[in-house]
């Protein structure tokens, strides 16, 4: 009797193991890592300690690649904000997703990560910047700001209502995030939760206690900030956003009234700061190469400022995975939407294909699985995101997505075959900072740039005999067989991606139109 009993009850078992419910039932359980993706706005990787950083620390950040992983060479396919995030969002390039530029329309009914996760059971959130127009979709709970958003006292749209709050907006978003987490979790499934901040954006207001946190501090000044652009096409000399004609007094230097937003204790708090400043600069009035150099310091300054908060809310939030037994099962995330220029070349903002642009920070940690302090040197880009965030989850990879899952890199395992090089296009000209169109390939030492639309220029470096890429040597006749072949080598990228010159000229006729019915 009790043999036919044991008997029974394993019978029983080895049906339960091999139902369809029950494998489902282990999948679920397999892929119950929580993923916490934070991403900040224009903070180039240059601006980050453990990526090397001359002018800044960032602890916090640095002890997520203490004790995770540091990708050296993570690059961006279109460097703009709403472009970036909808190409993170997809795992498509720009010319597929209907996001070219910040003027588009994100087109929420496409599949998206944060969509496929909730399908594979996971409880979605996205908070903070969002930027691509149309509302949040594929998320549980989403409070985000409108456009680009206010540093002080911002306003956030909460499913659907709008509220103001009153604060520093790195610390709101930080804030209704780890709310979230205390309160809102379904406890019974796995999360996704986005939080994205709107800092160091333009035009970069610190938090009160930030305000005079670098008065006292001599940046080193880069090594191209008065790059004379004596080898390159005019597209450089021809852009709009340099340090000596383009940064504006009054907006990004604070020599101007204080933001409307502020009430009485933040506007004396501004005042106090920047008045001093405001009074120095009128005094000594700066002109030519020091008026240059006067301004690359109010610029570090306050963009400084800003990352100085991000990394303190990046230590909250890290403190609280610590405290309530999450961490060991959260992998986190920080990266940047693009790059920045801070002063190189002469210049702040992005959008060229220039390394402090197209560079972005990347580290992850996963406990357990990814050793502490690992460093890759491979290149990836924004478009591996989403196929490895889905991978990690355990969830089904859509074929339209382009990018390639880093679950191997990060882990350390086998890869037999990776990508030797990565494809770049940015549409958004005419426009604001009027950097040119232009597509591009980089590999692990060259880069070859091709300027189009009033203009047909070629730009290749050697990056390792010129990383700080000064001399544009397409016309040398000693690399033109390195010219040859990364034409070839842009040409294959641009099979492979569904992109072409044809392409290009067709999205250029549907926004010089669009732009004629928007003046």
């Amino acid at each position: 009797m009790r043999t036919r009993r044991v008997l029974l009850v394993t019978a029983i078992c080895v049906v339960l193991m091999l139902s369809p419910s029950c494998q489902k039932t282990d999948k679920v359980v397999a892929s119950r890592t929580n993923i916490i993706f934070i991403m900040s706005d224009d903070h180039a990787a240059h601006a980050v300690s453990c990526y090397g950083s001359r002018i800044n620390e960032t602890p916090h950040i640095d002890r997520l690649a203490r004790e995770g992983i540091r990708f050296e060479n993570c690059f961006c396919t279109n460097s703009i904000c709403a472009p970036s995030r909808a190409v993170i969002l997809t795992g498509k390039y720009s010319h597929l997703n209907g996001v070219r530029d910040n003027v588009a329309s994100f087109d929420g009914t496409q599949r998206t990560f944060p969509k496929i996760l909730q399908e594979a059971g996971y409880q979605t959130a996205m908070i903070g910047k969002w930027h691509l127009k149309s509302e949040p979709t594929g998320f549980d709970y989403w409070n985000v700001l409108p456009g680009q958003g206010h540093y002080y006292n911002p306003d956030l749209i909460e499913m659907g209502e709008k509220k103001q709050h009153m604060g520093y907006v790195t610390d709101i978003i930080t804030d209704i995030a780890l709310d979230f987490l205390k309160n809102y979790r379904d406890q019974s499934k796995p999360f996704l939760l986005m939080l994205h901040h709107k800092a160091p954006h333009r035009n970069w207001q610190p938090a009160r206690r930030h305000l005079n946190k670098y008065d006292d501090v001599i940046f080193p000044e880069p090594i191209t900030l008065f790059d004379e652009y004596a080898t390159r096409s005019r597209a450089a000399p021809e852009q709009e956003m340099s340090l000596r004609e383009h940064l504006q007094e009054k907006y990004d230097l604070k020599m101007g009234d204080p933001p409307q937003r502020l009430n009485e204790e933040q506007r004396a708090a501004w005042e106090a700061a920047y008045g001093p400043k405001k009074e120095a600069f009128f005094k000594e009035k700066p002109e030519g190469d020091a008026l240059v150099r006067w301004k690359y310091k109010r610029y570090m300054e306050d963009y400084l400022g800003c990352i100085a908060a991000v990394d303190e809310n990046i230590g909250r939030m890290l403190g609280y995975l610590d405290e309530s037994g999450l961490a060991d099962n959260t992998i986190v995330i920080y990266t940047s939407d693009q790059g920045f220029f801070l002063g190189d070349h002469g210049w702040f903002d992005k959008r060229f294909m220039y390394e402090e642009s197209l560079r972005m920070p990347l580290v992850v940690r996963y406990p357990k699985r990814v050793e502490a302090g690992s460093v890759s040197d491979k290149i990836v880009s924004n478009l591996d995101f989403a196929p490895t965030f889905l991978e990690l989850a355990g969830a089904e990879i859509p074929t339209e997505m382009q990018g390639h899952s880093l679950k191997n890199l990060l882990l350390d395992e086998d890869v037999k075959e990776w990508r030797k090089s990565l494809y770049y296009h940015y549409y958004e000209y005419p426009a604001v900072h009027m950097a040119k169109r232009h597509y591009g390939v980089r590999t692990e030492q060259y880069k070859l740039l091709h300027f189009y639309y009033d203009i047909d220029a070629w730009e290749l470096y050697d990056l390792e005999k010129d990383p700080n890429e000064i001399n544009n040597i397409y016309d040398d006749p000693a690399y033109a067989e390195v010219a040859s072949e990364l034409k070839t080598e842009l040409k294959r990228l641009q099979d492979l991606c569904g992109d072409s010159d044809e392409l290009a000229q067709q999205f250029l006729q549907h926004d010089l139109e669009r732009r004629k019915k928007r003046n």
